[in-house]
Formats: structure tokens, sequence, C-alpha cells
């Protein structure tokens, strides 16, 4: 007879499985050959653990870690999954992308989520010892350009990587950034070319049937556009920015940059990553008052919500903000809520969430009572006075009362 657990034991123990299995279809995507063993320790000791569970529960386990990365591309996980998701959001989840095989944002954020996610460990020490050297060299205008390469640049051909040497910004960090990039291998190459997406500058994957898919979920929600097709050994040979970085620098710092550019065109003051990346945007209003704003770009509002803490003080804000593309929103119905219901208790009030559009307007509202303020009172338009019209009666005319 299967043994049956508590719901609240279930649902911890249900979680750290996923923790463990998100990490191990990371790290099995990485693999170029197979090794001795086969599969690192992470993957097989993954496998193992959801067997044991299947045969604890009664539920069907894979047989083989194969076998496990086609049922986590085909099949949403409640059909293979053996705990009971209440989360129905989860429960539709693929875990890899059937057309890219690569492993869905949301695989990487369970995965990043985990107490010690292997997969993650080599992209969180880079952007570290990018901020160790810049502080230490006080050279913050290097690291803002280290991010405006990894958002603006994730492709890169092996000359135009030696050529970061000559950027005065840029050369500090040039061992950094070459670890940031590494060859791009077959799987996105088609007809003996790479292409472009035009939407992010990430290569496109093609496919079985003649078209292309994106990695990044920004640009999976619309059709694709390929933009320049390039050869794979030219010029030094073509480099990609690792997928961790991809997803969590290249596609949250889109919509930064997105967001910058909007709120410079309404005339504001804007400064990205100040202070060594204490926050993202530092909004500064005609009157002196200032927003500091962190752009996230996550699939599960849950995650999200247990992770946030309170923006940092320096450089100080009058209001913080944690920013969200508003597709998020449209593709997951409850996205505020189960964010705010996962919020850590003390940091509500704090930090408040919207979406990219909600901020353009609430600066945009913010600035014109800025500006009706501070206007001259000669400069405004007098007020209108009201007239009050009177409905008057003709005059009778001669004989008209006689009739």
């Amino acid at each position: 007879m299967a043994a049956v657990e508590p719901p609240d034991v279930a649902g911890a123990e249900s979680e750290r499985l996923l923790r463990l299995v998100a990490t191990a279809l990371i790290r099995l995507s990485r693999l170029r050959t197979p090794g001795d063993p086969v599969y690192p320790d992470v993957v097989q000791a993954a496998y193992n653990h959801l067997v044991l569970v299947c045969l604890r529960t009664g539920s069907p386990a894979p047989g083989s870690v194969p076998q496990l990365a086609r049922w986590a591309a085909a099949r949403p996980l409640a059909d293979w999954w053996p705990y009971l998701l209440e989360d129905q959001h989860i429960g539709d989840l693929r875990l890899v992308d059937a057309d890219t095989g690569a492993p869905a944002q949301e695989c990487l954020e369970w995965a990043v989520f985990a107490p010690d996610p292997a997969a993650e460990q080599i992209e969180n020490a880079l952007l570290k010892e990018a901020l160790t050297l810049c502080r230490a060299a006080k050279a913050p205008d290097s690291y803002t350009a280290f991010r405006r390469l990894l958002i603006e640049r994730p492709v890169l051909t092996g000359v135009e990587l030696a050529l970061l040497s000559a950027d005065l910004d840029l050369s500090l960090l040039l061992d950094t950034v070459k670890r940031c990039y590494e060859p791009v291998t077959a799987s996105y190459v088609s007809q003996g070319r790479c292409t472009l997406c035009a939407g992010c500058g990430c290569l496109l994957v093609p496919l079985r049937d003649g078209g292309y898919a994106c990695t990044l979920d920004r640009c999976r929600r619309k059709p694709v556009v390929a933009k320049e097709r390039l050869e794979p050994g030219a010029d030094g040979g073509l480099y990609l920015l690792t997928r961790p970085l991809r997803v969590f620098i290249t596609g949250p710092g889109l919509a930064e940059t997105g967001l910058e550019r909007r709120l410079v065109g309404l005339g504001l003051d804007v400064a990205m990553w100040p202070n060594f990346d204490a926050y993202d945007l530092r909004v500064v209003f005609p009157d002196g008052r200032a927003w500091g704003i962190d752009v996230k770009d996550r699939a599960n509002p849950a995650l999200l919500g247990r992770t946030t803490t309170a923006l940092r003080g320096e450089p100080s804000h009058d209001r913080g903000l944690l920013v969200v593309p508003s597709y998020r929103f449209k593709e997951r119905d409850g996205y505020r809520e189960v964010f705010h219901h996962h919020l850590p208790e003390g940091v509500e009030g704090h930090v408040s969430l919207l979406t990219d559009e909600e901020v353009v307007r609430q600066a945009k509202s913010t600035l014109a009572r800025i500006v009706r303020r501070t206007e001259p009172e000669t400069a405004r338009p007098a007020p209108r006075t009201a007239r009050r019209v009177q409905r008057t009666t003709p005059k009778p005319q001669e004989g008209e009362l006689d009739a």
C-alpha cells in the first residue's frame, strides 16, 4: 500500500524534490559529451530520489534519466509528478521546452531558489567577481558597461570578444567577460548559418519544420522575427552568453533599458545600476524626489515573492518599486495576488509591485503634478467663470392675455 503523507509534509517534500529535479535538468542540458560516470552526481541523485518517492507513493517512475528528460518536455508536471500539486499553474508546467530542448525559464527559477543550486554557482560567482573588481578599482562606469554588454550583445564573434580589451571601461573585466560566453553549439546552426532574434539579439533555435524559436520568454509570446544570419566559424567563431545569464540578466535587462528610455523620454534623470547595482534604476524628478526601481522578469510570482527584500537605502530614494513586465500579468492570472501572498513579513509596505506600464503612467502623472505646482500664477490660464443662463418667458403681445 502506498504511503500517504500529511498535506504540509507532502508540500514541503514536493518543493524540495522539484528543486532537485530542476537543478538536475539544467545540469543535464549543459553536458556536451558523456562523462565517467555517465551523469553528474547531482543528476543521478535527483533521479534516484524521484524514483524512490514514486515507489513510496505508488506512482509510475521514469525508467531512466533520458526518459525523465523526455517526460519533462512532453508532459505537464501534474501528469507524472508523485505528489499532488495544488497550484494549477505548477501542474501545467513543462520543465523543458519541447521546441528548443532547453530547460524552461521557470525550471531555472526553481533551481535558483534551491539552497545550493550547483548549476548557478558559476554565474553568481561571475557577477560577484565583476562587482568586487569594479568596487576595488572605484570604477562604477566599468560595471555599468559590463551590464550593458550582457544585455545588448548576448552574441559576440571571437574577434569582437578580443577587441573588448581596447574598451577603456571593459578592459578591467575582460577575463570575467570571456567566462560569461561559451562557444555556439550545433543546435543553433541551420543550413550553415546561425540566426539572431530581432527581439533580444540572442540566437534562435532552428526547428524541424523550418521555423525558429527563441529561448527567452519575452520573445515567445509573439511571432519570431529573424534578424541577421551569421557564419558560426567566421571572425574567430561565435560565442553566446550562457543560458542563466541570458534568462536572469539579458531578459530583465531589456526591460530595464526599455524602461530607462521611456523615463528619459519624459525628461527625467535616470541612473542605471547606481552604487554598484544597489538596485536597477534611480529616477529623479524635478522637485528632487527619487524612485528606486528593481526590475524582475520572473515567471513564478510565488518564488519572486519569497525572495523579495526591501531595496537598499543607498542611493537614497523616496519610494521603492519592484517592476515586472506587463506580459507576465497577462500570462498568469492572479500574479499580483500570489506575489503578495508569499511576500515575507516585514517587506510589505517597503516595496510596491508594479508593471512597467504602470510605472510610466505614474511617472507621467507625478511629473504633471510637479509642473502644475511649480508654474507661476501668471502662466496659468485664468479660470473660466461659469455663466448662468436664465431662461425667460417671452413677453406676451398685446391681446394675447385676452385670448
